[in-house]
């Protein structure tokens, strides 16, 4: 698996979305403090401003603001085609909550209350994710751009054109996704490695949203997504991606 880094020169942009003004000041503090350069909006709609305005490298965006929540602010955020990684943080824990953030294209759900440090490793965890996909070159996608079947991916864009000639724009997850594998052609890709790679671990309640995001790529680039030549499974343990093409066994 790739191995995850980020050059400590990088001086990352983050947005705090948070309409307690005590919490989110603490939190753009302490982030100041690591060296990060933090900006603030206390509800939704000018958060999404400032977030299509702007280009930052992380949004922490609490789930339950004034005029437009999280969830509806980060959708909106992809719908623009913004792709800036999201930290949600909310006072609710229900794990339906955790996964109806994380697949409406968050990267970490953290729980009220918190510990500062707790929220600090989060948030470098984020940024070292996200730096990796940006700066890895890593064959069989050299310069960006990965073609197999007929299909043609742009991992700097983040826009795909199928097979069937029909264009698409990835979410950030499918991209981070079908990265890794694409890395590792023809190699058997563990669930687990998916999750620590992509989300990290221990952000997750369990391995079933990996399964919904490669159902995804199925339907957008298999010829037959219930038959599947590419995207292979291998039960039990993972994934395997063959970019030449091979029947999925039973």
């Amino acid at each position: 698996m790739p191995e995850v880094t980020i050059s400590d020169t990088i001086v990352s942009r983050i947005l705090v979305v948070e309409d307690d003004f005590h919490l989110a000041e603490g939190m753009a503090e302490n982030m100041r403090a690591e060296g990060y350069k933090t900006e603030t909006a206390y509800d939704g709609r000018v958060g999404l401003e400032k977030a299509i305005a702007e280009d930052y490298d992380l949004l922490i965006l609490d789930v339950m603001l004034p005029h437009l929540d999280g969830f509806d602010l980060c959708s909106a955020l992809r719908a623009k085609g913004k792709n800036t990684p999201v930290l949600f943080i909310t006072a609710r824990g229900d794990p339906d909550d955790r996964v109806r953030g994380l697949e409406a294209g968050g990267d970490d759900y953290l729980t009220k209350p918190f510990h500062l440090d707790e929220f600090v490793l989060r948030v470098r965890a984020i940024l070292r994710r996200w730096q990796w996909y940006k700066t890895s070159t890593e064959k069989p996608i050299a310069g960006g751009i990965l073609r197999f079947a007929d299909n043609e991916i742009n991992f700097n864009t983040f826009r795909a054109k199928s097979w069937d000639g029909v264009t698409h724009d990835l979410t950030e997850k499918e991209a981070m996704i079908l990265k890794v594998l694409a890395q590792h052609p023809d190699e058997v890709i563990t669930r687990e490695d998916l999750l620590e790679t992509v989300w990290g671990y221990e952000v997750f309640p369990s391995t079933r949203t990996v399964d919904n995001f490669i159902l995804r790529l199925r339907k957008i680039f298999e010829r037959k997504p219930h038959l599947p030549h590419h995207f292979l499974t291998v039960r039990g343990v993972g994934y395997r991606f063959a970019p030449k093409g091979e029947e999925q066994r039973s």
